[in-house]
């Protein structure tokens, strides 16, 4: 009789190791190796052209109806995934242990359920009365969803098949689903991929919307096998710190639209509330002019959003090491930023303990933020307050000039229609606003002169 191989899998990677080790040698996960059981090989070769089935071959220029989209109730949840729930789509969402999921989706389950769908919600890890103890202080206890608490998938489906199947299943998470196809704990890379394909296979066969909820590591990614990703066709990041009030819904990937669209929610004593005007969220309101302050408009998909990018700068003794402590940007960028301020504009920060932070806890990826941080740090360094009611955009280039950033136009037409009446940004880009004055600089320098009072 054949020995059996043993098999180690890394849970982080997906990696197969024929031994056990401390470290994973393809991501360099420690104690991320678990054995698990070998997969069953076919007994028999077959013949590669017996014994399968013709597909049909369509042509690009096919005529295709576009898939139906089924709203949730919830304009921001629905923005964010490119206008609704796709018949028959598998969606995965991650976020941060505390942060809203089961809030945000029993939300979007009891109005779907409450429009007359039917919808579904399995709990893998909490009892079905703590959830209905939940939509009771939610407000929503009078919803018409159907609970329960499992984690065999094969349970789940077998009571789904014996009834009308769902247009909404959610599953809360992959990460507490068993198979019994295979062997192997909940939550190890086997046991979340069988799940997740028996769970999806069910819901393209039914046309049921899946909603997975999905497990972070402490580094922000999805738990479980990279592959559970490429098998959904939606996935979904719910961001946020928890001592702000503000959530954030992102697409990180969408088969059925673009994943430059967010949905901004603020967590109340109700739940989850959505943020029709985000920029109210991020913006601090001040009667008095503060040094170190600037004001830029960024842009979420079609969405301009103003948030306030705060700088302060401390004066240290000679000797001393200058700390650098950025919250809401690019540490990187803000070094660049620095260096082009004193190497093309003659600006020292070398005796200077630099701090920024993005108001509101929320999160810059944008370059056309430069202009604003650049702003903001010679403001705090000058202790000269920037103009109140002006906007900054555009982005630095080591040679310290100014480039012209996307969308110009409508960050600025959102940063009128909230009452600012001045924009600050690269001189090609000035043309292009409307209903707002605009002052344009080619160089940093130029920028730092006008700031400074020496224009």
């Amino acid at each position: 009789m054949a020995k059996v191989k043993r098999r180690y899998v890394c849970q982080a990677c997906g990696a197969v190791a024929s031994r056990w080790q401390g470290q994973c040698d393809d991501c360099g996960e420690w104690n991320s190796l678990i054995e698990e059981a070998p997969p069953t090989a076919f007994s028999a070769k077959h013949d590669l052209q017996a014994g399968g089935q013709a597909i049909n071959l369509i042509g690009l220029d096919a005529d295709i109806a576009l898939p139906e989209r089924m709203t949730t109730g919830l304009p921001e949840f629905d923005r964010a995934v490119g206008g609704g729930l796709v018949a028959g789509s598998a969606s995965l969402i991650g976020g941060d242990p505390g942060i809203g999921k089961s809030t945000l989706l029993l939300q979007a389950a009891a109005r779907m359920a409450k429009a007359g769908r039917h919808v579904v919600y399995v709990s893998g890890e909490e009892a079905a009365d703590q959830v209905r103890l939940r939509a009771r202080r939610l407000g929503l206890g009078d919803a018409p969803v159907h609970l329960a608490s499992a984690t065999s998938v094969r349970d789940i489906l077998t009571t789904l098949g014996q009834r009308e199947e769902p247009d909404l299943l959610i599953i809360d998470s992959i990460q507490t689903m068993h198979s019994d196809l295979i062997e192997g704990a909940p939550g190890t890379v086997s046991q979340v991929r069988a799940s997740a394909q028996e769970l999806i296979r069910f819901a393209k066969r039914g046309g049921t919307a899946l909603i997975l909820v999905g497990h972070v590591t402490k580094d922000g990614t999805i738990a479980g096998p990279r592959v559970l990703e490429h098998m959904v066709d939606t996935v979904l990041s719910f961001e946020g710190e928890r001592s702000h009030q503000y959530r954030i819904l992102r697409a990180i990937k969408n088969r059925f639209g673009g994943t430059d669209e967010i949905g901004v929610f603020a967590m109340v004593e109700e739940g989850l509330q959505e943020v029709g005007n985000p920029s109210a969220l991020f913006l601090t309101d001040r009667e008095e002019r503060v040094a170190g302050t600037a004001v830029f408009p960024a842009l979420e998909g079609t969405r301009p959003v103003l948030v306030e990018v705060q700088a302060l700068t401390v004066r240290l003794a000679s000797g001393a090491t200058p700390r650098r402590a950025v919250v809401g940007w690019d540490s990187g960028r803000l070094a660049m930023v620095l260096a082009v301020l004193e190497a093309r504009c003659g600006l020292s920060f070398a005796t200077c303990e630099v701090y920024l932070n993005v108001a509101g806890g929320y999160r810059l990826q944008d370059p056309a933020a430069d202009l604003a941080v650049a702003a903001a740090l010679i403001s705090a360094l000058s202790e000269n307050p920037v103009p109140h009611d002006a906007v900054m955009l555009g982005e630095i280039a080591l040679s310290g000039e100014l480039r012209p950033v996307a969308h110009s136009a409508l960050r600025l037409r959102e940063a009128a229609k909230l009452g600012f009446g001045r924009a600050l940004l690269p001189a090609s880009s000035a043309a292009q606003a409307s209903g707002i004055s605009t002052t344009g600089f080619r160089r940093l320098g130029d920028l730092v002169d006008h700031l400074l009072g020496r224009d």
